[in-house]
């Protein structure tokens, strides 16, 4: 018995050991906010004080030495981020995920991206004030990355920490440049669809603009084959196995003085961006005698894409302009190495990469390159032998000035220097919303934009052989939609259609007005904003577009055919209020019957590879309301029924009726069980979440929540049979800047500000965020100062 207790003691001490070992390397992971480190470099000392969110305020002598801080403290929190941005560009996913990525490095390596970087930094001043400055944060984060701990991904993974370079930089704005754009998704598609379809099924897509939805109004005081659908599939498989959120679209809205309560501008802005753990934003106070921004970081990016001080605010939505065109070339009939251009025969441009697998062997692999762009055909594992065809990407084509962009948005002291570093934003297509403590409020679409000729769709596969489907110039930044200070005492944007310029409208891929619809709504008929009124806005769930597409499809039903208990709900509907509370059942039948209308009138003619991918563009959303409203057309008659013409009541009465059979399925024959919490969640994903076993240490949530896809609280999910809403995408922060208490501006950021499972800061701040609460931005030295959780001292 003695033995016995002596062995269960030497167990005990052995366990006890492992467990204090455990906790001790854990706790050396964590990042470390108080204490005193050494970062070479400095002229003077460095102090950064972390608030109750672990938001870091610098303060220092210098902008340089508070950039290199900065790297510092961005890294410790976001190191594991950076490095997977970084990544894409240079089609080295597959280093530390395997040969799932293998697909999607050959896409990001064609687009060019990191060779584009690399003609960008052979030509840059680098004694220029922006890249010193983008150095110094550099040398911060490589500190980090020499002498910090090593975030436990890294381990996971069994990658090694490598130095970052301003290359990481561009490359990560590259990245996010892309995600922006949206031809990808849609244009080889409609290609396909007009093709196998015809013209008649054409015209009954919304394509172009409809001139009856809210414009945003400027002012400034003055072939038949599945070619197209294989690389649409392929290219959005790519994107689907990225390990980071892709950007999607935005809400911003800037109040003028006249229609403020305190007399001051007000801006608010949330970017839409895929959810992800950890979230998009690194949220840094920088403070120097000469210098101050609060601002909103993009991993390994130095100057803030969303930012604030007490002079000016400036916020960013998606333009969606149409900046990615597809051409078709043709390669000459007996040398496969030379392709037709209107000048005669030119050779094709073969480019080789190699990409590094891990557990695998490496992947050789080449395509071909245009004038146009790369040749997608091999790079999307297309069948041989079909008509090549090559995208053309405004991004790779002029001089890369965005992060001197960056740089002057961050550093202008008033609306005339802010504008002037407009131009050099290229791409991505950006909505820049302003304004300032003197008043001024503006917006501005940001991008270089073209001229194509008259009656030429860029929305489908262009000629590359004839000359007749380029460019014919490029706008003067003068000419791009924007409006300053217009009578009407505000400026918005949320992804939709603006006004025309240089005697045309600008093609895109526009959000409907569903929330363009709703903010202007909301905006017009009030005086008095504040703070608070401006932050309640922000969480408007309410669609009115939904409510009236409701009403317009209720006339369609045969009552004589419903049960009571259809009767009870089909009432509900009539009188729902289009709001989104995690209670409501009216939600659930309605986009259960939307998605059973859309299937049962599209997917006979697409079929189910080509519906799917449908689904995934934002001609899908514009076609929502669009085509309901449509009484006639070839898309509602299915196709499969051959000896019956169905009518638009046919398809709404079938899609009705397949909606609930399969809510009954799902949650059973009680309707008031059919409410919103049990459909629409949220769950913040880190790439190691997908493995079962490690979800509940990496992802943040699951969580039920109000809001749907396009309305004013956006929080947006995919259309599938499941029948299931598991929100994708929406407000990646949510800010409110009041010029009349600028020190007391308020945010939110979706789970918490570091992405190191490890630190407290990881997900406290998620379960604000479902309940809309906001909490301060502060900028008060003294206030920062007697709240500061902790003080970190670089000497």
């Amino acid at each position: 018995m003695k033995k016995y207790k002596k062995i269960l003691l030497v167990l005990a001490g052995f366990l006890l050991l492992v467990i204090i070992g455990i906790a001790i390397f854990i706790n050396s992971l964590k990042p470390d906010y108080g204490g005193e480190k050494s970062l070479p470099g400095l002229s003077n000392e460095v102090t950064t004080y972390f608030d109750p969110y672990g938001i870091p305020h610098i303060y220092a002598d210098n902008e340089t030495d508070a950039l290199r801080a900065l790297g510092y403290v961005h890294a410790q929190d976001r190191l594991w981020q950076m490095e997977l941005l970084r990544r894409v560009a240079k089609g080295r996913l597959s280093e530390v995920f395997g040969e799932d990525m293998i697909k999607t490095d050959k896409f990001f390596l064609s687009l060019g991206i990191a060779d584009h970087t690399k003609e960008t930094i052979a030509a840059l001043d680098m004694q220029s004030e922006a890249i010193v400055l983008s150095q110094a944060y550099l040398d911060g984060i490589n500190e980090f990355i020499k002498n910090g701990p090593t975030p436990i991904e890294f381990y996971l993974t069994g990658i090694e920490k490598e130095p970052f370079t301003i290359e990481d930089v561009y490359n990560a704005v590259g990245y996010m440049a892309f995600s922006f754009a949206m031809a990808h998704k849609t244009d080889p598609l409609l290609t396909s669809m007009r093709n196998k379809l015809g013209e008649e099924y054409i015209n009954d897509l919304a394509i172009s603009s409809d001139t009856s939805t809210v414009w945003i109004k400027n002012y400034n005081g003055v072939e038949t084959d599945t070619l197209g659908t294989n690389i649409t599939a392929s290219v959005t498989a790519a994107l689907d196995k990225l390990p980071i959120p892709q950007f999607e679209g935005s809400n911003s809205w800037v109040v003028a003085p006249q229609k403020t309560k305190n007399g001051k501008v007000i801006l608010a802005n949330d970017p839409h961006i895929g959810f992800a753990q950890p979230s998009v934003w690194y949220e840094a106070h920088v403070s120097t005698p000469t210098y101050e921004k609060y601002g909103y970081h993009l991993a390994g990016v130095p100057f803030p894409l969303l930012g604030h001080d007490r002079k000016l605010a400036y916020g960013l939505t998606m333009f969606e302009n149409d900046d990615i065109d597809f051409y078709y070339e043709e390669t000459h009939p007996s040398d496969s190495t030379k392709y037709k251009t209107v000048e005669g025969w030119k050779d094709y441009e073969f480019i080789n990469k190699t990409i590094k697998v891990k557990d695998g062997d490496d992947v050789a692999f080449s395509y071909k390159k245009t004038h146009h762009g790369p040749v997608l055909n091999n790079i999307a594992d297309q069948i041989s032998g079909k008509r090549p065809i090559s995208m053309s990407w405004i991004y790779t084509k002029p001089q890369n000035r965005v992060v001197h962009a960056l740089y002057g948005l961050s550093h202008a002291t008033n609306i005339k220097e802010f504008k002037s570093a407009l131009p050099n934003i290229h791409a991505p297509g950006l909505n820049v919303m302003y304004g300032d403590a003197e008043g001024n409020v503006a917006w501005w679409a940001t991008a270089k934009l073209y001229e194509m000729p008259d009656s030429l769709s860029t929305k489908f596969i262009l000629d590359g052989t004839t000359g007749k489907e380029e460019p014919l110039r490029y706008l003067d930044f003068s000419e791009n939609p924007m409006a300053e200070n217009p009578p009407w005492n505000y400026v918005y944007s949320a992804n939709n259609q603006p006004d025309s310029i240089a005697g045309m409208l600008y093609p895109g891929y526009y959000l409907p007005e569903n929330r363009a619809k709703r903010i202007v709504q909301l905006l017009e008929v009030k005086d008095d904003w504040d703070k608070e009124s401006i932050s309640k806005m922000m969480l408007d769930v309410t669609s009115p577009v939904n409510t009236e597409l409701i009403t317009e499809l209720i006339k369609l039903f045969d009552v004589t055919h419903l049960t009571n208990e259809q009767l009870v709900m089909v009432d509900s509907l009539k009188n729902w209020n289009g709001k989104y509370s995690l209670t409501s059942t009216s939600p659930t039948l309605y986009h259960r019957s939307l998605y059973f209308m859309i299937k049962n009138t599209m997917e006979d003619e697409l079929g189910p590879e080509m519906f799917k991918q449908f689904l995934k563009t934002h001609l899908f959303k514009r076609q929502i309301a669009w085509g309901a409203k449509m009484e006639n057309g070839k898309w509602w008659d299915n196709i499969n029924t051959k000896e019956v013409t169905e009518t638009r009541q046919d398809i709404i009465m079938k899609s009705f009726v397949d909606a609930w059979s399969s809510l009954v399925k799902d949650f059973g024959p009680d309707p008031s069980q059919w409410t919103w919490d049990k459909v629409h969640t949220l769950e913040h994903q880190h790439p190691f979440g997908q493995v079962a076993s490690l979800r509940k240490y990496f992802n943040v949530g699951p969580f039920p929540v109000t809001g749907t896809r396009e309305v004013i609280n956006n929080l947006s999910f995919p259309y599938d049979s499941t029948g299931f809403y598991k929100v994708s995408s929406g407000p990646s922060t949510r800010r409110v800047i009041d010029f009349s208490d600028v020190e007391n501006s308020i945010s939110i950021l979706p789970t918490g500000q570091s992405g190191n499972p490890f630190s407290k800061h990881y997900e406290d701040q998620a379960e604000m965020y479902v309940d809309g609460k906001f909490r301060k931005m502060m900028m008060n030295k003294h206030e920062i100062q007697e709240t500061a959780e902790s003080i970190l001292i670089f000497r």
